[in-house]
């Protein structure tokens, strides 16, 4: 049974409240007073039922926009993420197009230069080497890691140190304890 309900300091805003359906007999047992059942009762009490209603919608509401927040930050964030992917690829795509006369190898670094035709290549000459004799402009160093990826003289330190905690935890794996959640212990450090 649904009663409308305005509520006390907001005459223009009604509230639905359904009451729990009522019968003379329930269960197939006539009451012995079915009005103190079946009554409406205080209308302050559909007051309070309408407000709890009123109250429970507005929480449900906030709580649904607060999961949606989250959600569109992650969205956010999962974006961003795509985009950095795509741009190192492309970095990575535009070095390996770099003209070069040796086989490059995973493990190694090799230095960028542009002749004055504007050709980019690598070589495996470092301007340290080439001392004040070095015929080109020097771009950058760069080591080829073993996913084919390129990383940048000024990060490959910490990338090794990266790649040595994962090969550490590879191969400790088969010495990690079954449980539930992972264990890191002693590899970090």
């Amino acid at each position: 049974m649904d009663k409308t309900v305005s509520l006390p300091g907001h005459p223009d805003k009604r509230t639905v409240v359904t009451l729990v359906e009522s019968s003379n007999k329930p269960s197939g047992l006539e009451l012995v007073s079915s009005y103190q059942t079946n009554r409406i009762g205080d209308p302050m009490d559909l007051v309070s039922l309408a407000e709890q209603v009123q109250k429970s919608d507005e929480f449900v509401r906030a709580n649904a926009c607060n999961k949606l927040t989250v959600i569109a930050d992650q969205i956010r964030y999962l974006q961003e993420q795509a985009r950095k992917v795509l741009e190192d690829a492309k970095k990575h795509a535009d070095l390996h197009h770099a003209a070069c006369n040796v086989v490059k190898k995973p493990g190694n670094m090799y230095y960028l230069y542009m002749r004055e035709s504007g050709q980019r290549y690598f070589s495996i000459i470092s301007p340290q080497e080439w001392g004040s004799s070095c015929p080109h402009k020097f771009l950058g160093a760069y080591k080829l890691q073993y996913d084919m990826s390129w990383t940048p003289i000024d990060d490959v330190e910490k990338k090794d140190a990266e790649t040595a905690i994962f090969e550490k935890l590879l191969n400790q794996q088969a010495a990690l304890p079954a449980c539930i959640e992972p264990n890191f212990d002693g590899i970090a450090k």
